[in-house]
């Protein structure tokens, strides 16, 4: 896979997460509003919008699907410091590239977001989301967290 598709794929992974905590979702509940075809134009339209600012493409997700408000505020109940969104979005990329092959990748992406795991990364009381990526990889593979 190429840089620019890997790029592509982190910049996807960002704007859930980025989505995700604006609006408090769950990220599955991100993931639920876009089906596999629109995963796919983000991931093309990405090279675009990454020169856009997260706040108006978020603006634009939210409108265009649907997106509406949950409860599911994982940055005001973190305790500590809460990692950045760019910071998620890679553990996010590094697991999708790390179970995916080329073809496969808008349906991957659903289906990390929309996993255990999931819940398990946006925990930032936690310490799966810095944890090693192939202890996420293999959890999620075995869909628990391994002990």
């Amino acid at each position: 896979m190429d840089e620019k598709r890997k790029d592509n794929i982190y910049y996807v992974c960002t704007m859930i997460e980025y989505v995700a905590r604006i609006t408090k979702n769950h990220r599955k509940n991100i993931v639920s509003f876009l089906t596999k075809n629109e995963v796919e134009y983000q991931l093309n339209a990405a090279e675009v919008n990454h020169c856009l600012s997260f706040e108006q493409v978020a603006d634009e997700w939210i409108e265009q699907y649907g997106i509406t408000e949950g409860e599911f505020d994982t940055v005001s109940s973190c305790r500590y410091n809460v990692p950045s969104v760019t910071a998620i979005g890679r553990v996010y990329q590094q697991l999708v590239l790390a179970v995916t092959k080329e073809n496969e990748v808008a349906q991957v992406i659903i289906d990390v977001f929309s996993s255990f795991i999931s819940d398990e990364i946006s925990n930032f009381n936690s310490n799966v989301y810095y944890s090693n990526p192939d202890y996420i990889k293999c959890s999620y593979q075995e869909g628990i967290l391994l002990a």
